[in-house]
C-alpha cells in the first residue's frame, strides 16, 4: 500500500512541477514576460488556459497534500524497527584490552606461531 501512494505521490509532484511551470508569469520581475498575445489562432484563449491551469494546480495540490498526510500516517502506524537504546545493558562494560583479561574477538582467537630455536641469523656461504 504504501508502494502504490509513494508511485501515486511521484506522479502528482512531476504533474505539478509541470502545471506550474506551465503558467504565465503574471508579474514579469525577470523581465521574462509571456510572449504569446492574445491571437485567435489557438485552442483557447489567454484567460481560459489560465483558468484551467490554476484549477489543474489546486487540484493537484489537494491531491499532494492528502498523500503526504497519508504517508505521514503510514510512516506513524507502520512497525519501525526497535531504536538502539532500548537494547543497552544495564552495565557498562569496558572494552577488551583494557583491564588486562583477554577478550573473545577473532584476534584474541589466533594462536602465534612458536618461536624459532636457534640463531636468527642466515647460514653464511
Amino acid at each position: 500500500m504504501e508502494t502504490v501512494i509513494i508511485v501515486i505521490h511521484l506522479m502528482v509532484v512531476l504533474a505539478l512541477v509541470l502545471v506550474v511551470l506551465l503558467q504565465r508569469s503574471e508579474g514579469g520581475a525577470l523581465g521574462m514576460g509571456g510572449g504569446g498575445g492574445g491571437g485567435g489562432g489557438g485552442m483557447m484563449s489567454a484567460r481560459g488556459s489560465a483558468n484551467i491551469l490554476t484549477r489543474a494546480t489546486a487540484a493537484l495540490a489537494v491531491v499532494f497534500f492528502a498523500t503526504s498526510l497519508g504517508l505521514a500516517i503510514i510512516a506513524k502506524n507502520g512497525e519501525r524497527p526497535a531504536s538502539i537504546l532500548d537494547a543497552v545493558p544495564g552495565a557498562p562494560t569496558a572494552p577488551a584490552g583494557n583491564d588486562g583479561s583477554s577478550g573473545n574477538g577473532i584476534l584474541d582467537q589466533i594462536k602465534p606461531a612458536p618461536a624459532p630455536e636457534g640463531p636468527q641469523v642466515p647460514p653464511a656461504q
